[in-house]
């Protein structure tokens, strides 16, 4: 059933087998996320910080339970529908970036939109290029990421995730193998976007960017340990 907050996970549970047997990853996890919240999600290696946001943007299926974002039952799609639902309502910030070498940074930025069919083929290259603008980085939109910075890289990975101006904004370390200035640049980034009305929720070890959040939850062992405030 469809709750009032804009993302609602009950008792979400995810179990992985392996050689040794189940593996569970995540323990039951109920939460709720308001429209315009900064989530930061917390914990040491192994706690199921990521795990947690491959559930939320559909990158993975849970065991049990429920997630809606928005009003859609996330937890009951098939890959191909989750992967078209992602497409218009979720924006993916990796550690590893995910850049295509074969494209150049504008390319990069405009293939969301281009698997989305979303807005008309020149609307796309206007589209991305403004948001090259917005992350600061647009005068290296016609090189291939192999020729930029990790810190310009992981710029232009976040505004590819704007592409097909998703609702929701899930970060995973976005910052991790960043300097402290890139850092607070990129944060800067996403304090705008929940401004503007946003949801992100942004997994780290970063305590400077904790700091920053609406609100933090801490995992361990797969279920949450601490919730501040």
């Amino acid at each position: 059933m469809k709750n009032q907050s804009f993302v609602t996970l009950t008792h979400v549970m995810k179990i992985y087998d392996s050689l040794a047997g189940p593996v569970p990853a995540l323990k039951g996890i109920s939460l709720q996320v308001d429209k315009g919240e900064f989530l930061v999600i917390t914990g040491k290696s192994g706690a199921g910080k990521t795990t947690l946001v491959n559930m939320l943007a559909g990158l993975d299926r849970v065991t049990e339970g429920e997630i809606w974002v928005d009003g859609a039952p996330v937890h009951a799609f098939g890959q191909e529908r989750a992967a078209k639902w992602r497409g218009q309502t979720v924006g993916v910030v990796f550690q590893s970036f995910e850049l295509l070498p074969t494209l150049t940074v504008l390319q990069n930025v405009m293939l969301p939109m281009d698997f989305a069919h979303k807005f008309g083929k020149r609307q796309r290259r206007a589209r991305a290029m403004e948001l090259l603008k917005q992350v600061d980085i647009a005068e290296h939109a016609h090189k291939p990421p192999t020729a930029i910075s990790g810190g310009q890289q992981q710029r232009v990975a976040i505004a590819r995730a704007l592409a097909n101006d998703p609702a929701l904004i899930v970060a995973d370390e976005p910052t991790g193998s960043l300097d402290s200035a890139t850092t607070a640049a990129v944060l800067d980034v996403f304090k705008a976007l929940v401004a503007q009305g946003k949801t992100v929720v942004w997994v780290t070890h970063d305590k400077d960017v904790a700091q920053r959040a609406t609100r933090v939850i801490t995992l361990a062992d797969g279920e949450i340990v601490k919730h501040n405030p």
